[in-house]
């Protein structure tokens, strides 16, 4: 679940910095590799993939500022970093 925070009412707040800021939102997927192909293809700039801890990594930043994150394991070594040649 995700859920805003309350801007009305007893339990209202306001956060102190940028809304979405800190913020990382992780998806495990089955392929990083196709989710960065469509995305990149739809002209959205996304991180260049690369391996850590066993996973293929993507990521990017929504409007709001929060940082979107894909992951998907792989057996490639770590630090590895997608070429568009594999």
């Amino acid at each position: 679940m995700l859920q805003e925070f309350p801007k009305e009412g007893h339990a209202a707040w306001a956060p102190q910095g940028k809304v979405g800021e800190g913020v990382t939102i992780c998806f495990q997927c089955e392929d990083v590799l196709a989710i960065y192909r469509e995305v990149t293809g739809r002209g959205i700039k996304v991180s260049k993939p690369f391996v850590g801890n066993g996973m293929w990594v993507t990521s990017l930043s929504d409007p709001d500022g929060y940082k979107i994150e894909f992951e998907s394991p792989t057996d490639l070594p770590k630090e590895t970093e997608f070429s568009e040649r594999e």
